[in-house]
């Protein structure tokens, strides 16, 4: 996994097999082999887009609460 490219790279390559493919001169055999690439970067990306969303939900979940716990601290502090 350590040599897995990038999620732009992905992307990048993604887009490329899409072009390839929409110009319509590729043979059948090509065309299946490209599409089946296409198909397993999609899942990689998405995979990796599922993890980030998981990830900045529990950031702005953490923060969140950070933000309640602290608020309530500083009126805490006000009121003695």
């Amino acid at each position: 996994m350590a040599n897995q490219p990038s999620f732009e790279d992905s992307l990048k390559k993604l887009e490329e097999i899409v072009e390839k493919m929409e110009s319509g001169d590729l043979k059948l055999e090509d065309s299946l082999k490209l599409f089946e690439e296409g198909m397993k970067l999609t899942k990689d990306c998405n995979l990796r887009l599922s993890e980030i969303e998981k990830k900045v939900k529990l950031l702005l979940k953490s923060a969140s609460s950070k933000e309640e716990g602290g608020s309530a601290r500083g009126s805490k502090g006000k009121d003695e």
